[in-house]
């Protein structure tokens, strides 16, 4: 038996063969002024607004249409789903979330009360309209904003806690598409429910 010599770890090319050299990565400052870099969140109407990167990117979506479009300067990134007045209070949210965080809501919640349930801050941004409410529900999902989209479905879900099918209509404004018949026969199958 012949032994080998040992392996190499010095790269060898053939001769056909061209070895191009990766990229430099980022050095800590390069990482630094990317964060720090400027991000134009565009609505529906057209409207653009300046906001950090670091904020701009608690959006899944924003960070990967960043990440996607990484050589320009300043990233322009369209969102024709997102109302004007929407995009100003989902931004406003995602400013206030990078300097007092969210504490985490409990499931199911332990209130009704939104104010018992995150930082007064937070309840008092839900304590809104229930068409802008039910848009920044939009948004969030959109826009892949975790923390908004969990704050603002537990604001309809505290709407909710507590309240009788009647009550919920009302508060909704939804109609009953019911005969007083089916009304009883869905009663019916789902006893169950109202037993606990």
């Amino acid at each position: 038996w012949k032994t080998r010599p040992p392996i190499s770890t010095e790269l060898t090319t053939h001769p056909l063969t061209t070895v191009t050299p990766l990229p430099p990565k980022l050095s800590t400052m390069d990482a630094a002024e990317e964060e720090t870099g400027q991000v134009n969140l565009v609505s529906k109407e057209g409207d653009s607004f300046t906001v950090p990167a670091d904020v701009a990117k608690m959006s899944e979506l924003v960070k990967t249409m960043m990440d996607e479009d990484a050589e320009d300067e300043v990233a322009e990134i369209p969102l024709p789903n997102v109302k004007a007045s929407v995009l100003k209070k989902v931004i406003d949210f995602c400013e206030h979330h990078k300097t007092e965080p969210m504490t985490e809501i409990e499931k199911p919640l332990k209130s009704a009360v939104m104010s018992e349930v995150v930082q007064k801050w937070y309840a008092d941004f839900v304590n809104v309209e229930q068409v802008l409410l039910f848009e920044l529900i939009l948004a969030a999902n959109y826009m892949d904003i975790k923390p908004l989209l969990d704050l603002t479905c537990a604001t309809v879900a505290s709407m909710i806690k507590g309240k009788t099918p009647e009550e919920i209509r009302r508060t909704f404004n939804i109609a009953n598409d019911f005969s007083p018949e089916e009304e009883a026969q869905v009663r019916e199958e789902n006893k169950w429910c109202e037993e606990s």
